[in-house]
């Protein structure tokens, strides 16, 4: 089925709205959610109300939690989101990055106790979009979920990296990726009857490589899905590098900024990020970096692309993807819709009402 992007954001600000959240707060999480399948990233859109509700209920998130300056200094900031949204969490951060930075030439955010903060390149673009370059290391506390390079067992959350990099008179360069071999919401969107999985990118405990995503989830019944149930893990990417990227990942965004490392033992979900936020002016003539970047980005482009294949810049395929979705509505298969449909129905909501708007 398809919804518009409108009504799909009106139906998730309304769950929530009831769940207990402020407006404010509810219209935030909807809008990030739906941002996320716009660009493509479904593994990080309205696949997660489920689990959000959940969360909200169990008091693992809390509703309308401000995020605290614990620690602030010109060029560097310490917030506490203290199990807050991290759709809340996530601009608080970035704005107060992009403001220390235009006031100093660089700054440093780190961001601890953030609930799931969606789809990080969000964070890149609002800075790319103040002019800024950004790289951001995030891990996940409490989500043992990947394992190393040479080893079956999980040590690792999916660590996401992003970065962000303003192009004056064009779109940004947004990089934007798990340092697992996949994200693990794209096993979940798997396993509710969405994209299939690449071969190899999970691995059971015997060390045999699967696209299962029962490696990770367990039995496939109904559709709940909890990752503490499969026996299995996901692989980080690019073997030894990959592995090595997401290790510094938990360091950086879990044990540097106080949110926690992935493990061991349990451990309350949270998201930490590690910011880094840079204005081109701070490093000499603005002038040259543009005509640089510029030289370069069609010097990239202009490379022969392989047979039936075409040279992407990163962010590209988002842009696109968020141009056709607008324009056409959001796909969703029937197991993620009837999950929100589910999702609204204590609070009297009906789901179909909204696929009209917009």
């Amino acid at each position: 089925m398809q919804i518009s992007a409108s009504g799909l954001t009106a139906y998730v600000r309304d769950i929530f709205l009831r769940e207990g959240c402020s407006e404010a707060e509810a219209e935030r999480i909807g809008r990030y959610l739906v941002a996320a399948n716009l660009t493509g990233h479904d593994s990080h859109g309205v696949i997660r109300v489920p689990r959000y509700v959940a969360w909200l209920q169990e008091g693992e998130v809390e509703a309308d939690r401000m995020p605290e300056v614990v620690s602030d200094g010109p060029a560097f900031a310490l917030v506490d989101a203290h199990y807050g949204f991290g759709q809340t969490a996530g601009p608080f951060a970035t704005e107060l990055g992009i403001r220390k930075a235009r006031e100093n030439g660089v700054a440093i955010v780190a961001l601890r106790h953030a609930g799931h903060l969606g789809r990080i390149g969000e964070w890149a673009e609002q800075a790319a979009a103040a002019g800024l370059v950004s790289v951001h290391f995030v891990n996940v506390a409490g989500s043992l979920l990947v394992a190393p390079f040479g080893s079956v067992d999980r040590r690792f959350s999916t660590a996401p990296f992003a970065a962000g990099f303003p192009v004056q008179g064009a779109e940004p360069v947004i990089l934007d990726f798990a340092t697992s071999a996949v994200a693990e919401g794209k096993v979940l969107v798997a396993s509710q009857g969405g994209k299939a999985l690449p071969e190899g990118v999970l691995i059971e405990p015997d060390g045999r490589l699967s696209a299962d995503p029962a490696t990770l989830y367990g039995p496939l019944d109904g559709l709940e899905r909890d990752n503490r149930n499969g026996a299995g893990a996901i692989r980080a990417f690019g073997e030894h590098k990959g592995s090595g990227l997401a290790l510094m990942c938990e360091l950086l965004a879990g044990a540097l900024t106080g949110s926690g490392t992935a493990g061991p033992g349990a451990r309350r979900f949270c998201n930490g990020m590690l910011s880094l936020y840079m204005t081109p002016e701070a490093f000499g003539s603005e002038d040259a970096m543009v005509r640089e970047t510029r030289a370069y980005l069609d010097f990239f482009k202009s490379a022969r692309p392989v047979p039936g294949g075409e040279v992407l810049l990163p962010g590209e395929p988002e842009r696109r993807m968020r141009a056709k979705r607008l324009a056409e509505g959001v796909p969703l298969s029937d197991p993620v819709w009837e999950t929100l449909l589910a999702a609204g129905r204590p609070h009297g909501l009906d789901g179909e009402a909204y696929r009209t708007r917009g």
